[in-house]
């Protein structure tokens, strides 16, 4: 079985060169993979299951084509996109993992899955801010607001957030190693995203941790084609391991 794992795409109408090459990705692995995971901020801002919106026609039905050759997708929930939920899934064969970590195995190791948020446990203001916009009463209020209203909430909430980055320190916003200790305790891999910080994280016990890496559009411009180039780390599950890859696109 092989698996891929990606994280932080944050598709939007507003950069159709990063949904191009999400919908690249999956017509280049649709026959060589069985799952996709997707962990976290596929969407910049998700307003709900019930946005109909033309540019998501595209990515749906790539994804359609994709599970018609018997992969399966998996999504996981991350701070930009919290509210989606199984009906989007359910258009196009995928699941929701409703959980903030799950644990896989491969080859007798330990994997355990997750956005990576729940990890940068110095940022507190962020963490009690969590608690609070993912409360299910929170959440269904959010979603009862006319579509229009959503679009200016999620406005205002990535302006907030863009604001509050600025001011914080990347210590704070990064993972906070006990906590990654913690969790790695009864596992052998803690594979995530959220930091845009790709890396590979080896500890002297044996263990990883394996930080996926945000999707880019390069400043550079190919001179044979005209469009702005991007690049992406993802990770490759099989019997020789997990592996991070470079995605260009």
């Amino acid at each position: 079985m092989q698996q891929l794992f990606i994280a932080d795409l944050h598709l939007s109408p507003n950069h159709p060169r990063l949904v191009r090459g999400f919908l690249d990705l999956l017509a280049h692995y649709q026959v060589s993979i069985d799952q996709l995971y997707i962990l976290g901020d596929w969407f910049e801002a998700w307003l709900g299951d019930d946005d109909h919106s033309q540019w998501l026609d595209d990515i749906v039905h790539a994804l359609q084509v994709f599970t018609a050759h018997g992969n399966r997708i998996f999504f996981m929930h991350g701070n930009r996109d919290f509210t989606l939920g199984q009906q989007f899934m359910s258009r196009f064969g995928g699941q929701l993992i409703n959980k903030e970590r799950i644990t896989i195995e491969n080859a007798g190791q330990r994997i355990i899955l997750e956005h990576g948020d729940a990890l940068c446990t110095d940022d507190r203001s962020y963490q009690r801010y969590k608690k609070i916009i993912r409360h299910p009463i929170i959440v269904n209020t959010l979603l009862r607001l006319p579509l229009t209203t959503r679009r200016k909430v999620a406005k205002k909430t990535r302006q907030r957030s863009k604001s509050s980055h600025q001011r914080k320190s990347a210590y704070v916003m990064d993972v906070n190693e006990q906590t990654v200790k913690a969790v790695l305790s009864n596992h052998d891999i803690l594979l995530h995203g959220h930091t845009h910080r790709s890396a590979v994280h080896e500890y002297s016990n044996g263990k990883k941790r394996v930080v996926l890496g945000d999707w880019r559009e390069s400043e550079t411009t190919d001179s044979t084609t005209d469009s702005t180039n991007g690049s992406a780390m993802i990770a490759l599950l099989n019997e020789q391991g997990l592996q991070l890859i470079e995605w260009k696109f």
